[in-house]
């Protein structure tokens, strides 16, 4: 029957399918597609199964970008300007019997704590974009690695990180775009002053001692 293939198509994306063809050739490895699934936020059965590619070489810059590190420094949480949030993580050991990873999140409001989407990713899986996060809310995620019986799962990395309000990112990049302009307008101002007393004032004042001497 046709109806699996079309479904599985859906879910995996025409790009998704279209880039290991591009790309393949004599010798070429597709790369290794990380599979997960979103569960929701009280982590009930369901959801679907879908891929996405391991953003492999990601470098957290220092403008746009801000890093947090879970106390052991295993699971790191890259905030981006964007607003959106991509967490990486190592291999964990033991790397036998590893069966994926369960994503925890859940974000502080006034009283209490809710819940928000939890994820079950394969053990190929070494990171996790969250695609929007809300400004000014402090959020805390929790990965667990999980194996296969008898094997114990460890105790689970969290990190915890508050996103910028995006109101006050726009203003933060309006400071400092009137800055700079006013830090032109000064040197501008300073260089015209220099010219003219360099240029006009000087020999104005050689002909007034000239003429006192004579």
């Amino acid at each position: 029957s046709p109806l699996p293939p079309f479904l599985a198509l859906l879910c995996f994306g025409a790009t998704a399918l279209r880039a290991p063809l591009a790309h393949a050739g004599p010798g070429a490895e597709e790369p290794p597609w990380c599979p997960y699934k979103v569960l929701g936020g009280e982590g009930a059965a369901g959801g679907r199964l879908c891929f996405r590619p391991p953003a492999r070489g990601f470098q957290c810059a220092a403008r746009a970008c801000r890093a947090h590190r879970s106390p052991g420094g295993a699971l790191v949480a890259n905030v981006l300007a964007n607003g959106s949030v991509l967490l990486q993580w190592g291999p964990p050991r033991p790397a036998a019997g590893l069966r994926g990873f369960a994503l925890n999140c859940s974000w502080d409001g006034t009283y209490t704590r809710f819940p928000c989407d939890s994820v079950e990713l394969g053990a190929a899986c070494r990171d996790y974009l969250l695609p929007e996060a809300h400004g000014s809310v402090r959020y805390r995620l929790c990965l667990q690695p999980r194996y296969a019986p008898p094997r114990p799962a460890p105790p689970a990395q969290c990190v915890e990180f508050r996103l910028e309000p995006a109101a006050m990112r726009d203003i933060v990049v309006a400071m400092t775009a009137v800055g700079g302009s006013i830090c032109v307008m000064l040197v501008f101002i300073c260089l015209l002053v220099a010219y003219i007393t360099e240029n006009l004032m000087s020999p104005a004042l050689g002909g007034a001692a000239a003429a006192a001497a004579a």
